[in-house]
């Protein structure tokens, strides 16, 4: 069998922001290595979208919840509906984000909440509930945290986003270290530029991004997640150059900054 392959149906998946981009990936993979896959999103059209594309790959089964995780109660009513539904969930994918690249500000109140909750309150106590849960029926769970290389790219128009991401990596990395010893593993991926509609590339801007190899496509992301996640790995950057880039962007001083922000503030919103 594959690395982190089941038995199939002997197993469910629950994966957030699975309607597009790099959930409908981990969705589609996590379906193929044999899981039963629980779909979370806050638009039910997208998900029914990926439920018919997963049961015409292989015939998987799949359920759906059209859910705003950008709320104070979010991951209690996500975790209620999946014990109402009996789902015993083995894997976690913590993928639902908004993007935003804007001074802080000139940031909506709005928009500064639903961020902090949906990339960090949310996913927080998802992880709390469903380790917990994987703990009590002794199972080998895995839990794997979207974050972000913006975490090392402090800079204007990205303070909001990028410290929210920073959290959830030093979130996870400590939580793996609680609860790796009671069966759970947890990951936190961090990649660079992913060609998805998260940042508002237009589909051409995405084609060439990928040609130029500035950009991961959204599949090759979810595979080195899961591949990540199946070793134990803590946290991995996805494409060993972005690696290379690290010390650069921590490093980078403000007079250096100064072009790229007047640049760049056309694109804030």
């Amino acid at each position: 069998m594959k690395r982190g392959a089941v038995t199939p149906g002997s197993a469910w998946a629950l994966v957030t922001g699975a309607g597009s981009g790099i959930g409908r990936c981990y969705a589609l993979q996590l379906a193929a290595l044999g899981y039963r896959i629980a779909l979370v999103g806050n638009r039910p059209e997208p998900l029914e979208s990926v439920r018919r594309e997963i049961e015409a790959a292989g015939g998987a089964e799949v359920r759906t919840k059209a859910l705003d995780l950008a709320r104070l109660d979010a991951a209690e009513e996500l975790y209620a509906w999946t014990q109402e539904q009996r789902l015993d969930i083995d894997v976690l994918i913590n993928n639902a984000g908004i993007f935003s690249f804007l001074d802080i500000l000139e940031t909506p109140v709005e928009r500064i909440e639903r961020i902090i909750l949906l990339h960090d309150a949310t996913a927080t106590k998802l992880c709390r509930l469903f380790a917990g849960e994987m703990i009590r029926r002794g199972v080998r769970g895995h839990i794997l945290n979207m974050s972000s290389f913006s975490l090392w790219m402090p800079f204007p128009g990205l303070a909001l986003y990028s410290a929210s991401k920073a959290y959830l990596r030093s979130f996870s990395t400590a939580f793996a270290r609680e609860v790796g010893d009671r069966g759970v593993r947890v990951t936190a991926v961090c990649p660079a530029g992913v060609a998805t509609d998260l940042y508002g590339l237009s589909p051409r801007w995405q084609r060439i991004g990928l040609r130029l190899g500035a950009l991961i496509s959204a599949d090759s992301c979810a595979r080195r997640g899961l591949r990540a996640l199946w070793r134990g790995r803590r946290c991995i950057v996805p494409d060993w150059w972005n690696r290379l880039l690290i010390p650069i962007c921590k490093a980078l001083p403000m007079w250096a900054l100064r072009p790229l922000r007047r640049y760049t503030m056309k694109f804030q919103r």
